[in-house]
């Protein structure tokens, strides 16, 4: 074979198994990015059982603000309790930033607060079912003049209220979790629990819960009422279409089996605005006379910490949207303190300025 030629195939042969080297490595490579991306996915479906490092954000109370003509002074108030509207945030927020510095993450337990110090940590229970969870408060919101707490998707699935977007709800801060918590993200203290308890705050511990099927009540005694109960929730495998109850639709992202929902009996409880609260009883009846034509009225006497005050409520009201409107109704006249509030029939929760 002439040189030439022979040379030339020698350079084809060479280029040949260069090009079969190089695509036997893309092919290598583009296995290892699909092996990578699915060690990935499982990690993120199943992410809260990784030990991750826990978000805590930065401790933060703030400055007194004004949103919308509405003057708000964050405090560390743990003695806060406080009835209202509860509605829920998610997609269009997932992935930023909280107010204290976290990436929120809507398939994780927690809430928007407007003065409660971040991290803090409350219990919200949903007056319409019974069901309750503590939350972490690691945002500021909501603005809306009716609602009290913004809960995270997940959040408000675990409530049962996801599909309806608001709930009649108690809020209060559960005080040495709050300061631990506070402890925590200032650096003062070590985390005294796991990284999965710390995540969700869990309720209760592990080995007394009981797992149920979370569209279920609790038990019921003979007397027709339900009993205090324990749902011990399992983490969705899958995100799955479902014709049964919100709360067993799965959501795709990160889940973590420590978050756990009680359920107890709860009182009958009725939708007002409340106008106003003052500490003159005269003040609140000229409050009353003004508004006297907008709805059905009254005043009610509470005592906070040995100062009565006497609230202007207008209602009772029969739904969400219904007291929206009269609370527009009410801000008009010059009230831009008044709000949506709920109240227990019974009494059975403590009374205070803002609710039950």
């Amino acid at each position: 074979m002439p040189r030439n030629a022979r040379k030339a195939l020698v350079q084809g042969w060479n280029k040949g198994r260069w090009a079969a080297g190089a695509l036997a490595m893309t092919v290598l490579l583009a296995g290892c990015a699909e092996t990578q991306l699915a060690v990935h996915g499982v990690k993120r479906i199943g992410g809260s059982q990784q030990q991750a490092p826990v978000q805590v954000g930065s401790y933060k109370i703030g400055n007194p603000y004004e949103i919308a003509g509405q003057w708000y002074y964050p405090a560390a108030d743990y003695e806060y309790k406080e009835t209202g509207i509860a509605s829920w945030y998610g997609p269009k927020f997932h992935g930023k930033k909280t107010a204290n510095g976290e990436i929120f993450d809507q398939y994780e337990v927690s809430a928007a607060h407007r003065t409660l110090p971040m991290p803090s940590v409350v219990r919200v229970t949903n007056l319409e079912n019974g069901r309750s969870l503590k939350v972490r408060i690691n945002d500021r919101g909501p603005f809306a003049h009716s609602r009290i707490i913004d809960m995270s998707r997940r959040a408000a699935q675990l409530l049962g209220f996801e599909q309806k977007g608001t709930a009649k709800v108690m809020v209060e801060v559960i005080e040495d979790e709050s300061r631990q918590m506070a402890a925590i993200a200032q650096g003062k203290a070590a985390p005294a629990v796991t990284v999965a308890e710390q995540q969700t705050v869990s309720a209760a511990p592990r080995d007394t819960v009981e797992t149920v099927q979370l569209d279920n009540d609790g038990p019921i005694t003979d007397s027709g009422e339900p009993t205090k109960s324990t749902i011990r929730l399992t983490p969705p495998v899958e995100k799955r279409a479902t014709t049964q109850s919100v709360e067993q639709t799965a959501l795709d992202g990160t889940v973590d089996e420590g978050e756990v929902v009680t359920v107890e009996p709860v009182s009958p409880s009725s939708i007002y605005v409340q106008a106003g609260a003052f500490s003159v009883y005269d003040n609140a009846l000229n409050l009353r006379n003004r508004l006297y034509d907008m709805a059905p009225s009254k005043i009610e006497p509470v005592d906070v910490k040995g100062t009565t005050f006497y609230r202007v409520r207008l209602g009772p009201l029969n739904t969400v949207p219904e007291a929206d409107i009269l609370l527009e109704r009410v801000i008009a006249t010059g009230q831009n303190g008044a709000k949506v509030v709920v109240e227990c029939a019974d009494g059975a929760l403590q009374s205070s300025v803002s609710g039950c």
